[in-house]
């Protein structure tokens, strides 16, 4: 029996409603003590004499999900987790936008808080994704994670 992989990637930026809308789906879950939310935003930096309009992401897709399901299944486990999100932008993210969504639950705030961090750091260095920052003066550069 193959496990199912769950899809992490969302087309454009992640909205303000889809972020309300997951967490209050969680309020019949009275098991929750503590919930832990991480949202990155594109920054307008200045890069090259312009400014970082939008960023666009690519994924190696196939390796990018089975790498979040491994980190996903490892961080619930150390973490004795109830739930966990994960949504990551594809395509063009504007400046100001939310281009990740990294969202944990557990009984006690720490384990939240501490899983929540550890899996966005993951995502960071583990998963093939790419984003090229489009910049107000006709430029574009391959974004290096810091």
């Amino acid at each position: 029996m193959s496990v199912k992989i769950k899809d992490i990637f969302i087309e454009g930026a992640i909205t303000p409603a889809m972020i309300s809308d997951s967490i209050s789906h969680h309020q019949v879950k009275t098991n929750i003590g503590g919930h832990s939310i991480f949202l990155g935003q594109v920054r307008a930096d200045e890069i090259h004499g312009g400014l970082v309009q939008a960023i666009e992401y690519a994924a190696y897709k196939e390796m990018a999900l089975e790498k979040a399901h491994l980190i996903r299944e490892e961080i619930f486990t150390k973490y004795d987790l109830i739930c966990m999100h994960i949504y990551h932008s594809i395509g063009r993210v504007n400046a100001g936008e939310i281009s990740l969504f990294v969202f944990t639950s557990s009984k006690h705030r720490k384990a939240a808080i501490d899983a929540c961090e550890e899996i966005v750091e993951r995502i960071k260095k583990e998963l093939p994704v790419w984003g090229k920052e489009i910049i107000s003066n006709n430029e574009s550069v391959w974004k290096e994670n810091k």
